[in-house]
């Protein structure tokens, strides 16, 4: 299935949309796509298609999103700890990671025409080599676009990101980049795989699971939470349509809570120039990283 869906919605869906646009819309919705291998076993197919449906719904989700004004979203399509899971089900998941990154390169122009960006977040680095190159390809052909993002959090976990961020700033101290009273906690976001990124105003789960699966544990401290029983290959625009309304419902309570936590910020440090200098300086090594992994053969 194609990432750029067309498809039109129901005159009363389009109704539904259309009065929930007349609310605060929220900006970035982050999803945990739960529930694949249940709807397969529910299903009684494979693993594999319940996964494949899970695509497919993805890209039906991504066009609501954009239907109603959600500028950016970010799923949870693959964690460091789903490498745990037997060798068929993990191998069977990077072949199919591999055919929808191919048919994302081979729509890339649609992609571009739509304006939207993808950007995969998480430690590529752990995928097989031919996958890492599809990944950063994705990346590089669509980085222009500002429309509207699409963060696929693919062999992530936010322990692993808040370690990979930590690191970087060791780097920096080590490299005589950065001074110790620089370490904030501002510094530390500005690190993070997400540093391009709001933060989510809307976290959904599917599968009537109410956990958050060590997905985005630092972004949503500020962020309304919605749990769903619905398998995710079986998420309907009403479910979208309730989780918007429930984050309307919500939204008091959100800002308030947001402005207490931007007055409880660190102060800034003083040397901005040098801690520009450090986060420039980190930009440029990731992209000698990402142009290693292109010149692959």
């Amino acid at each position: 299935m194609s990432w750029i869906q067309e498809s039109k919605l129901k005159w009363y869906e389009t109704l539904a949309v259309n009065v929930l646009k007349c609310g605060s819309i929220p900006k970035h919705v982050a999803f945990i796509m739960d529930g694949n291998r249940r709807f397969a076993n529910k299903s009684g197919v494979k693993k594999i298609e319940g996964h494949s449906k899970g695509f497919d719904k993805l890209t039906e989700v991504l066009h609501w999103c954009l239907l109603l004004g959600v500028n950016e979203v970010t799923v949870y399509a693959f964690s460091i700890e789903n490498f745990r899971r037997s060798e068929e089900e993990v191998d069977q998941l990077m072949s199919l990671a591999r055919e929808k990154f191919k048919r994302l390169l081979e729509e890339k122009d649609k992609l571009n025409e739509h304006g939207i960006s993808i950007r995969v977040i998480g430690n590529i680095g752990l995928l097989p080599a031919d996958l890492q190159k599809l990944v950063v390809e994705s990346m590089e052909s669509t980085k222009s676009n500002t429309e509207a993002v699409l963060n696929i959090a693919f062999s992530y976990t936010s322990r692993e990101e808040m370690t990979h961020a930590v690191r970087e700033v060791a780097w920096g101290v080590q490299e005589d980049l950065l001074k110790i009273d620089d370490i904030t906690e501002d510094l530390i976001q500005k690190c993070l795989y997400t540093r391009h990124s709001l933060q989510p105003d809307l976290l959904i789960r599917t599968s009537g699971e109410v956990r958050l699966s060590d997905f985005l544990l630092w972004q949503t401290t500020c962020c309304t939470l919605y749990f769903t029983p619905v398998l995710w290959p079986e998420f309907s625009i009403w479910d979208l349509c309730r989780s918007i309304l429930h984050y309307q419902k919500n939204l008091p309570v959100l800002e308030a809570l947001k402005n207490s936590c931007d007055g409880r910020r660190q102060p800034i440090s003083e040397n901005m120039d040098r801690i520009e200098k450090f986060l420039s300086q980190m930009e440029v090594k990731e992209s000698r990283t990402r142009n290693q992994i292109l010149t692959q053969a």
